[in-house]
């Protein structure tokens, strides 16, 4: 299979844009993004025409939140095909139909870079540290943050977002009506969120997580160090776990997933390693371009599912 083009990858620290309530209530459903992205490529105002929700089959809204989703993973930019939706969903993609687990997991880190269309998403994985929390936790504490960065936001439109966000992530446990829009979901499959005890309450699952490989933790580890330390060659293991936009935050890991996805990629590509500075756990890269090594890891880990599906 033909390789994707190179990515272009975002720094983390790119502008700033504040976006609630986009969505039109609806989480990404099993098989929109590839439609969106699919349709966008062989005509990129396909969400703009008369006849759009015949074209995509869904309804009106559905639309808008199709258009939504696939430029707020970055698969599209002003919808057309970026080089990371082409990478990835694009008949020689790596994972066009989002079969793999993984491929979720590296949407769900593409959606919460700067700048994120999904400020919600962004204040609950990087913002609001509560562990366990219901939802009037998560909205309350969405609300000030609403009112220190866009005060002109209606209540109404954070209570969407924070349905929204729960029913993405914690899918049928949700406050929400036990419909089909409910449970078909792909991200519930990363069980990041998750009921702790009753209808009322959640928790983030903080720790090693089965389905989310090294490949990915160490590519979102390589993106952040030179987003934020551009010149280093080191950074602290404290700081990819707990900073704001750090892969400990975005994927919920404690040190010791952090620490065994750095050495199982560390068996292939030597130029990583884990170091003890004075006691201080650091990630070390032993190169100029962490981006680009950050590609090459992240190739690497696609390229070998699809030699073992050959």
């Amino acid at each position: 299979m033909a390789k994707p083009a190179t990515l272009n990858i975002d720094e983390v620290k790119a502008p700033k844009v504040t976006v609630f309530a986009r969505h039109e209530t609806f989480h990404p459903r099993f098989g929109w993004l590839k439609k969106g992205f699919d349709r966008a490529a062989e005509n990129p105002k396909i969400f703009l025409e008369d006849n759009a929700p015949v074209q995509l089959g869904v309804g009106k809204n559905m639309v808008r939140s199709i258009r939504y989703w696939c430029n707020a993973f970055e698969l599209l930019e002003d919808d057309e095909p970026t080089e990371f939706g082409e990478a990835l969903l694009s008949h020689s993609g790596w994972d066009p139909y989002l079969e793999d687990p993984a491929s979720l997991w590296l949407l769900h880190w593409q959606l919460l870079q700067q700048p994120c269309y999904a400020t919600a998403w962004d204040f609950t994985f990087n913002h609001f540290r509560k562990v366990e929390f219901t939802y009037e936790d998560l909205y309350y504490e969405l609300c000030e943050y609403r009112d220190r960065e866009a005060t002109r936001i209606a209540d109404s439109s954070i209570k969407k977002d924070v349905s929204c966000i729960l029913r993405m992530y914690a899918g049928q446990n949700a406050k929400a009506s036990m419909s089909e829009d409910a449970l078909d979901c792909p991200f519930t499959d990363l069980r990041l969120i998750q009921a702790a005890g009753d209808k009322r309450h959640y928790a983030f699952r903080i720790g090693p997580k089965h389905n989310l490989p090294a490949e990915i933790i160490v590519y979102a580890a390589l993106i952040f160090a030179e987003g934020t330390y551009q010149t280093a060659r080191t950074i602290p293991i404290a700081n990819l776990l707990y900073d704001n936009g750090s892969p400990g935050l975005i994927f919920k890991l404690n040190e010791s997933a952090l620490c065994d996805a750095i050495e199982r990629v560390n068996h292939i590509f030597k130029e990583l390693s884990i170091d003890d500075a004075a006691g201080k756990l650091q990630f070390t890269f032993m190169t100029d371009h962490p981006t680009e090594l950050a590609k090459q890891v992240l190739a690497s880990y696609y390229d070998n599912q699809q030699g073992d599906a050959r």
